[in-house]
Parts: structure tokens; C-alpha cells; sequence
């Protein structure tokens, strides 16, 4: 992945991916991840979402991971947080209480870094990542997180209206990515808005993965 691209993204504070509240298909879905108090969910490729913040209110353990450190810093600065930090791997970590965000690269992320992950929340990963590297992206994240059930949220549009991030990924591709390590459920989609909307025709759509044991 192009990790000089989004620090000029975050450095230029061109991130249109940035919500300005909770993602609804997440307040909304969240309750078919069967997670319960003092659980783990993993959130690849988080930015400073304000997911983090809701997540971590459910009583969940929260892990991220974000190339911006300035974006990492701002999550604890808004919950008003102190974190330890400290070098892991090639990463920087921080935590305090039941968050812990890396800031570094996604593929340097080891198992041993995250430990039990209950569930994954992908809200703007898979969708910020070139389809040349999502193989090797979705392989990288069902192994560090044992291959756990996942939300996942992505756009369904003509690529050649818009040009990504974020990019379309369109259901035979969420289908080739993981239908080898999860049964696949559509479970909703809808009218995109914001600035992939005000673009194109797009379809936002949430993704329930549940791991073939």
C-alpha cells in the first residue's frame, strides 16, 4: 500500500474518508458480531474514526492500526486519554485503558502484537486499498486475527466515473477475497452519500463474514 500517499492525504487534511459521527451500518449492525463486554475488535486502517470511539463505549477491547501517527494522537486527545507509548516491531503503540492503536504500516503487524481478536470492523480499509495489493491485504489480516468474523462496509460503483481511494468493491470481489476462509452475507445496501455519492451512482454496502471452521 501506498503509505506516502495518505500521509500527504492526512498532511494536505484531505480525508473526505473521515466521518463526522459513529457509521450508522456500524450502531446498526453491530449487534451481528455476537460480541460481548471485554471482547476484542480490530480496526484496520482507522484513521481518527469516531467508529473508535463507539466501539470502545460497547465495552469492547478496541485495536487499530493507522499510518498518520497525527491521526492516532488525535483519537487519544479527543477521549481525553494519556497513552503509553512505546516501539513494537517497527510500529509505534499506544494505549490507555482499552485502546491500543499502532501507528506504522498494516503489513508490519504481527499476531503476537494484536492477540485474540474477536471481530474485525472494516469500514475504510479494503475500499483505501489499490486491487492490485487487496489480496494480499485480506491474506495479511485473516492472519493476524485468526481469521475472525468481520463487518465489513465497501462501495459498489463504475470505477471509470471516479477515481479511487475509495476504490469500488463490488461483491465477486469481496466473494474472491474471502469465500475461501468465510461464509458471505450481504446484509444491507443502500444510496451512497457524501462525496462518492455527489460523484457517482454508488451503492454502499455492509458485508457480514462469519469464518468457516
Amino acid at each position: 500500500m501506498e503509505q506516502e500517499f495518505w500521509q500527504t492525504r492526512w498532511r494536505e487534511n484531505r480525508i473526505g474518508f473521515h466521518e463526522p459521527a459513529p457509521n450508522s451500518l456500524l450502531k446498526k449492525y453491530f449487534d451481528r458480531l455476537d460480541l460481548i463486554t471485554g471482547q476484542s475488535v480490530f480496526v484496520p486502517l482507522c484513521g481518527k474514526a469516531l467508529d473508535l470511539d463507539w466501539l470502545c463505549a460497547q465495552g469492547l477491547r478496541v485495536t487499530g492500526v493507522e499510518f498518520n501517527q497525527g491521526a492516532v494522537e488525535d483519537v487519544f486527545a479527543r477521549q481525553g486519554l494519556a497513552p503509553e507509548i512505546s516501539r513494537q516491531e517497527g510500529l509505534i503503540r499506544f494505549q490507555a485503558g482499552n485502546l491500543t492503536l499502532y501507528a506504522g504500516d498494516f503489513f508490519a503487524l504481527l499476531p503476537a502484537l494484536l492477540g485474540q481478536v474477536d471481530a474485525v470492523y472494516d469500514r475504510a480499509a479494503l475500499v483505501a486499498v489499490k486491487p492490485e495489493d487487496r489480496q494480499a491485504y485480506a491474506a495479511h489480516l485473516n492472519r493476524i486475527t485468526g481469521t475472525a468474523k468481520q463487518l465489513l462496509i465497501g462501495f459498489d460503483y463504475d470505477q471509470s466515473l471516479m477515481e479511487g481511494p475509495p476504490f469500488s468493491v463490488p461483491g465477486p470481489t469481496v466473494q474472491a477475497l474471502y469465500q475461501g476462509s468465510h461464509d458471505i452475507n450481504l446484509i444491507e445496501e443502500r444510496a451512497a452519500d457524501g462525496r462518492i455519492g455527489e460523484h457517482c451512482n454508488a451503492l454502499e454496502q455492509a458485508w457480514l463474514l462469519k469464518p468457516r471452521r
